[in-house]
């Protein structure tokens, strides 16, 4: 997948999911679309929290990463999309991680994870009060996970 842009209308198939999923689980919306000029993929890629998904491998892939999710892990798109997201916590928070992953895949979705995260340079952060949601297509079909939080 390659990088959200003009060219590629900042991959609205794949925002639209992000957005359609959360919206069906949670009630809420992740963007104000009362403007009906405004872009909604653009304005996720452009947002300012974090956005974040992958997808259903065994060792899930990231997938997605808006602007505030490459600065936060201080990566690239290529290498952000290259990296499975065990990898965005230390070895020893990852038994942490996959326990709110299932319950997650439990759940379709929670809204209150705090974890530590890392960065590419080392650099840990902590995500407080993340939503956590199920990716699911308009035929019902399970296409990842995805996570908001503000950094």
């Amino acid at each position: 997948m390659n990088e959200p842009s003009t060219e590629n209308h900042f991959q609205t198939q794949h925002a639209e999911l992000l957005l359609s999923s959360y919206h069906r689980l949670t009630g809420k919306k992740l963007i104000d679309d009362t403007d009906l000029n405004i872009n909604i993929a653009k304005a996720l890629f452009d947002a300012d929290f974090v956005v974040v998904s992958h997808g259903t491998e065994s060792d899930p892939i990231f997938n997605y990463g808006n602007k505030c999710a490459l600065n936060a892990f201080e990566l690239s798109w290529s290498e952000f999309v290259a990296l499975p997201s065990r990898k965005s916590a230390k070895p020893m928070d990852r038994d942490e991680r996959q326990d709110l992953l299932s319950r997650v895949t439990t759940f379709g979705f929670i809204d209150d994870y705090r974890g530590l995260r890392i960065s590419s340079s080392g650099r840990t952060f902590w995500i407080e009060n993340a939503t956590v949601w199920n990716l699911i297509d308009n035929n019902g079909a399970f296409c990842g996970q995805a996570a908001m939080f503000k950094p």
